[in-house]
C-alpha cells in the first residue's frame, strides 16, 4: 500500500521507516482516497472472460477515470492487457511512459503537424473524417512512417467518425494492401439499456460495413455493451467506466468489484438547538436539538454541491461509526455538515474520518445524488486529498495533486 506523500524536512523525514512517513502523512491530510488495483485487475479479468473470443483492452483516458493512469495502466499490462485507449496525445505520452510496449490508441484522433509526436510515442491515431485521414496519409508518405491507425464509423452516435458512406468509399483502399489500417470501430449509443432498439440498428449497421474492411480487426462494444452479447463483441471490447467499479448492468446487480474508497475527516463537532440552521442560505433546519460533524470535504474536492439537503429534500448520506448519516445543509467549496445526532455519544469525534464512498456507498449511489452518472464521479474524485494504492504488484509512489 503506497500513498500521496506530504512536504516534510528532509532530515526529520530521513529519521523515520517508508511506514512512519505514509503514517504521518496520512494522519496530516483532510482526505485519502484509497484505489484498489487488484479491483481493477479482478475487472479486467471477468470483462475478458465474458467477452472470450476477443481481445479486451482497457480504456485509460483521464487519468484512468481519476484512478491514476500509470499506477492503472502498469497493473493492467501486468495482468495481461495489450491495447488501451486514450482520448489525447499527452494521455498518450502518459500511457507510454508506463506502457513501453502495449498498443495505445488515442481516441480524439489526429490533428496536422501532429504525425512526429504520434511517431515519437509509437501510438495511432483514431481517425473519423476525410480530411484527418489525408493529413495522415500525407505524413506517413513523406516520413515512411507505418504505425497504424483505427477507423472510427459513426453508426448513429452522431459525434465522431466517418459516415458509412463515406466508409464504403475507403473499402477499394483496403483492398489494394498496405492500407495502414490496423482497426475498424463504432460507439454504441445506448448500450446500458438492453431493450434499446438502437443497440440492434447499430449492430447491424456496423456488422456490414465492418464485414467490408477484410482482414482489419473490428470494435463495438464498451464496458455495457459486452453485456449484450456475444454478437457486439466482435474481435475487441474496449472497456472503461466497468473496470473502475462503475456498474455496465445499471438494470442488473452490478458484476463488478468496487475499486475507490473515499474518506474525509472530521474537523470540529458541534451543537444547535431547534430553529437553528446550518449552512450557506439556513436552508436547512434542525427540527430537534442536533449535533453535527463538520467534514473537510466539499465541491473542490469532487463532492458535488447537488448532494446538499435543505428543508425539504434529504441530501447523500455519509457513513460515520459504521452508520449512514445525512448531510444537513448545503455542500460548499470545502465543508459538508453531517448530522450524528442519532450516534452514541463520542463515536464521532474531532480527526476522525467518515466515509464517503465505500461500506455500502457505491460510486454509482453517489452519482444518482448527484444527479449524474459514476463517470463523472471518478474523474472529480479527491483532487487535494491523499491518495492510497492497495495491490497491483508492486508498490508505486504517487505524487500528491497539488492544491493550485
Amino acid at each position: 500500500m503506497t500513498t500521496a506523500p506530504t512536504e516534510k524536512s528532509p532530515v526529520a523525514s530521513s529519521l523515520l521507516s517508508p511506514e512512519a512517513n505514509q503514517a504521518a502523512a496520512l494522519a496530516a491530510c483532510n482526505g485519502i482516497l484509497t484505489i484498489d488495483l487488484d479491483a481493477i485487475v479482478a475487472n479486467w479479468r471477468k470483462l475478458e472472460k465474458t467477452a472470450v473470443p476477443a481481445e479486451c483492452s482497457a480504456v485509460i483516458k483521464a487519468n484512468a477515470y481519476g484512478c491514476g493512469i500509470e499506477p492503472v495502466a502498469k497493473a493492467l499490462a501486468g495482468a495481461g492487457c495489450k491495447t488501451f485507449f486514450v482520448a489525447t496525445l499527452d494521455e498518450a505520452r502518459a500511457a507510454r511512459a508506463a506502457l513501453p510496449e502495449a498498443v495505445i490508441y488515442v481516441l480524439n484522433g489526429f490533428f496536422q503537424n501532429t504525425g512526429e509526436a504520434y511517431a515519437k510515442i509509437n501510438c495511432r491515431p483514431v481517425i473519423g473524417e476525410l480530411n484527418e485521414l489525408a493529413e495522415w496519409d500525407l505524413f506517413c508518405r513523406r516520413s515512411g512512417w507505418s504505425g497504424g491507425a483505427a477507423i472510427h464509423i459513426d453508426t448513429g452516435m452522431n459525434r465522431l467518425g466517418f459516415t458509412i458512406q463515406e466508409a464504403q468509399g475507403l473499402i477499394p483502399r483496403v483492398n489494394a494492401g498496405d492500407h495502414g489500417i490496423t482497426l475498424v470501430m463504432s460507439h454504441l449509443v445506448s448500450a446500458e439499456q438492453l431493450n434499446s432498439p438502437v443497440n440492434a440498428r447499430q449492430l447491424a449497421a456496423f456488422r456490414e460495413i465492418a464485414s467490408l474492411f477484410t482482414g482489419v480487426p473490428a470494435a463495438l462494444a464498451n464496458s455495457s455493451g459486452i453485456y449484450l452479447g456475444s454478437p457486439f463483441q466482435f474481435d475487441l471490447v474496449r472497456p472503461g467506466a466497468a473496470l473502475y467499479g462503475v456498474n455496465p448492468t445499471p438494470e442488473a446487480d452490478n458484476p463488478m468489484r468496487p475499486v475507490v474508497d473515499l474518506k474525509a475527516r472530521i474537523i470540529q463537532t458541534r451543537h444547535l438547538e431547534r430553529g437553528d440552521t446550518v449552512g450557506y442560505g439556513g436552508t436547512w433546519t434542525a427540527r430537534r436539538p442536533t449535533k453535527l460533524a463538520i467534514v473537510a470535504t466539499g465541491y473542490a474536492d469532487g463532492y458535488f454541491r447537488a448532494a446538499s439537503a435543505n428543508d425539504g429534500t434529504r441530501g447523500a448520506e455519509v457513513i460515520v461509526a459504521g452508520k449512514r448519516c445525512p448531510i444537513a445543509g448545503r455542500v460548499s467549496m470545502d465543508l459538508i455538515a453531517v448530522d450524528i445526532t442519532d450516534l452514541p455519544p463520542n463515536a464521532a469525534r474531532r480527526g476522525h474520518m467518515v466515509t464517503l464512498i465505500g461500506e455500502g456507498i457505491t460510486v454509482d449511489e453517489l452519482a444518482h445524488r448527484f444527479g449524474t452518472i459514476g463517470y463523472e464521479v471518478l474523474t472529480n474524485l479527491g483532487r487535494r486529498f491523499a491518495r492510497v494504492y492497495k495491490g497491483g504488484g508492486t508498490a508505486t509512489a504517487v505524487a500528491a495533486p497539488s492544491p493550485a
